[in-house]
């Protein structure tokens, strides 16, 4: 396929140009930006799981995040809050990963069944040392899936865990027939299997899933994969953990001596602004200065090129494109909020934040030829949530609103863009100033999304589109006057999609102005 192609055009300091891989920079004065987008020509489809989500038994996400107890006073369905579920299937979400995270890997799924009042409890060593009660476990996780009308993804422990346990919590879920494990279900209340989609063998097993070398987990994912069984009317996704970040010697080992083996792999791509972390500080989520946003914008574009890497070294061992990419745990990751626990990872989520999911998924969208899956880490009250709750109070953050926007692109097929813009540049780095992706859906409509990633400059666009003769054009924006504009409980719509109308259609051409630190969608018939 055809990726999409920046030209940038950015000031020279002392006539020299400053390179960036996929970029072409040229001297001169700010030129008006232009895509050109083949509405002929789709590509790839851009699979709904991309637009997937991430639940740690971590802080908040779980414990009040979703499950409240059938006793408390938050309205809810069996446990499960309900404000959260219908705020979360506006969405459309396609897929949940659960249980973890490093959770997954000390985590023991017969601990989570039964009655609730007999089952032990434990210790979260990884997040705050905090009493695991287990009162949220498979039977909980899978209706809320069906609440949520989305596909599991489960996360089996490799780490502490044994091959005999992860085989009976597949035949647990999947059996229909007369066993141990399907009796057990049917005992614990549900006497039909569930279709579990997808199962990871481990989670950063590189790391807290074991600190294993790549050559080993290769053999521990082989023979834990072994006894992930397909049972009869199951078909069951097995995927690796793969590279965390820019550890190409992972990814090239694991397709080496896994290969087909696995359906997909799992990468991590985390990013923050100037922090450190080494130095466990990663930056104030709210308190930041343009430098900061700069450097951000700059680490998420950068999963453009990770997902290159990953591509060439998948490219040599499966040229048939058989093992599918997914980056199932992704985001923002800042310092906690002053106050809040710690190990329970709860940040605020400013308009920088949506800026940076936009990127993240326009990327996706543009690699959906090897890129299948993507898990924004986390859903609620964790890193990059989509939710944020404070007891029965519950607001929408602004990457909320991102997924909301961009939920258009699911099941579409990939539109062919060409895109040169103006330079965004601090000091001696310049970064493309805006990114995009569109696609067609079924019914032929077209939905470009566009990221300003500028916080002081708007943009002039110029959109020709091929193939089509566009009939209406309409928008929605999501920006504000400030870079680090959030919303709160006491003012939970700061930060919310309005109708953008700052555009012009004349003669089959699009003209538009999409303000600085903005993500436009257009959606055209």
């Amino acid at each position: 396929m055809k990726m999409v192609r920046w030209a940038v055009f950015a000031s020279i300091i002392a006539g020299v140009g400053v390179a960036m891989a996929g970029t072409t920079i040229y001297s001169g004065s700010e030129k008006v930006n232009t895509l050109v987008i083949d509405a002929s020509r789709g590509t790839s489809t851009i699979e709904p799981e991309i637009y997937g989500h991430f639940a740690e038994h971590l802080g908040r996400c779980v414990y009040e995040g979703f499950w409240v107890g059938e006793d408390s006073a938050i309205p809810n369905v069996r446990g499960i809050r309900t404000d959260v579920v219908e705020a979360l299937k506006k969405l459309n979400i396609p897929v949940l990963r659960w249980p973890g995270g490093c959770f997954a890997d000390e985590y023991h799924w017969k601990d989570g069944i039964g009655p609730r009042d007999k089952r032990p409890k434990m210790v979260n060593t990884h997040w705050g040392m905090v009493t695991e009660t287990n009162a949220f476990g498979t039977h909980e996780f899978l209706d809320l899936c069906e609440m949520l009308g989305c596909e599991a993804y489960i996360a089996g422990n490799v780490g502490s865990g044994t091959v005999e346990e992860l085989q009976d919590w597949i035949e647990y879920m999947t059996f229909d027939g007369d066993s141990e494990m399907a009796n057990l279900r049917r005992t614990n209340g549900r006497e039909k299997p569930w279709k579990i989609k997808y199962v990871g063998v481990g989670n950063e097993n590189w790391g807290c899933g074991g600190n294993m070398t790549p050559e080993y987990y290769s053999d521990v994912y082989k023979r834990y994969a072994t006894y992930v069984r397909n049972y009869p009317g199951s078909r069951i996704t097995r995927v690796a953990c793969g590279p965390n970040g820019e550890d190409m010697k992972w990814a090239e080992s694991i397709m080496k001596n896994i290969g087909t083996r696995m359906d997909a792999y799992g990468q991590h791509y985390y990013v923050r602004g100037l922090g450190s972390w080494d130095q466990g500080k990663k930056g104030s989520a709210t308190n930041f200065d343009e430098r900061e946003w700069f450097a951000l914008m700059k680490n998420t574009l950068h999963v453009d090129n990770l997902i290159r890497e990953n591509k060439k070294i998948m490219d040599r061992y499966d040229p048939r494109g058989r093992v599918d990419l997914y980056i199932d745990e992704y985001g923002t990751w800042w310092d906690e909020e002053p106050g809040t626990k710690g190990g329970f990872l709860y940040q605020q989520n400013t308009l920088r934040d949506a800026v940076s999911a936009a990127i993240y998924l326009n990327t996706f969208n543009n690699h959906s030829d090897r890129v299948k899956m993507c898990n924004i880490a986390q859903i609620n009250n964790v890193l990059q949530a989509m939710i944020l709750t404070d007891k029965e109070k519950m607001l929408l953050t602004p990457t909320y609103h991102v997924f909301e926007l961009f939920k258009v692109h699911q099941g579409a097929a990939l539109l062919v863009s060409e895109l040169a813009c103006n330079g965004y540049q601090s000091g001696n780095d310049t970064l493309p100033s805006l990114n995009v992706s569109a696609s067609k859906n079924k019914a032929g409509v077209i939905h470009i999304t566009l990221a300003n990633l500028d916080p002081t400059v708007p943009a002039e666009l110029t959109c020709e589109l091929k193939g089509v003769t566009a009939k209406s054009v309409r928008g929605r924006v999501l920006t504000d006057e400030k870079m680090n504009a959030h919303n709160t409980f006491e003012k939970p719509d700061a930060v919310k999609p309005a109708e953008f109308k700052a555009f012009e259609l004349k003669d089959g051409t699009l003209h538009a102005t999409l303000p600085s630190k903005s993500v436009v969608l257009l959606t055209i018939e």
